[in-house]
């Protein structure tokens, strides 16, 4: 009996260790900053990770480096949330769980290529366009006068 538990943490540690090493981090801004925030952005969405060997000859790739085909960067994700001056608190990961399965391209194409589905999240506050002298009032002055 005490060999099955030894089995069964063995195996729950791997998984764990696994899962562990799949997510990363690409930008976390640890100073929280709450004045003056005009909202919030979030957002998630897959990106193509998929990398080619630098040397393309069948079995002899899976030895050799791979480049990146498609680089994820988190100046594509937070862009969307508004001009770099804007943004803080960041927070961009990559998780490439996905691609645990999806190594088996790498098989079928000997090593050459590897498709990688990769699941970015991202997380930001925008700051207000500019800082607003008190008493200004808020309304348009287009508007004419009852």
């Amino acid at each position: 009996m005490q060999q099955v538990y030894s089995k069964t943490g063995a195996l729950l540690l791997s998984i764990t260790l696994l899962v562990s090493g799949c997510t990363s981090t690409l930008v976390r801004d640890d100073v929280k900053r709450t004045a003056g925030l005009d909202g919030h952005c979030a957002g998630s969405e897959w990106a193509d990770n998929s990398s080619l060997a630098i040397l393309p000859v069948p079995v002899v790739a899976f030895f050799v480096p791979h480049f990146d085909l498609h680089k994820v960067s988190s100046e594509a994700y937070l862009s969307r949330c508004g001009a770099s001056t804007r943004v803080v608190n960041r927070d961009v990961s990559v998780n490439t769980m996905a691609c645990i399965p999806a190594g088996l391209t790498r098989i079928i194409t000997l090593g050459v290529w590897q498709w990688c589905p990769a699941h970015v999240t991202w997380s930001a506050d925008v700051l207000a366009d500019g800082p607003r002298p008190a008493g200004s009032p808020t309304d348009d002055h287009s508007k004419p006068q009852s």
